[in-house]
């Protein structure tokens, strides 16, 4: 049961990854409606990519806003 949740989280962030690809920010409501996730689901996966360093979190004006995050290495 564990590996199926893990993979679900995983399919999950990958869902959210894609939607963050039009490089601007997204509100949690906003995610939560375009990716038509339970707001439970939407956390794990952005708990998930904020782990892999793959999204960046904003607090602007007291709302949660989601960007993906751009990391170069030279």
């Amino acid at each position: 049961m564990k590996y199926f949740l893990k993979e679900q989280i995983k399919r999950n962030a990958g869902i959210v990854w894609k939607t963050l690809c039009n490089n601007s920010l997204w509100s949690l409501n906003e995610l939560r409606s375009k990716t038509s996730l339970s707001e439970d689901d939407l956390m794990l996966a952005i708990g998930w990519l904020a782990k892999e360093n793959k999204i960046g979190l904003h607090d602007i004006n007291g709302d949660t806003q989601v960007s993906l995050e751009v990391n170069v290495y030279i």
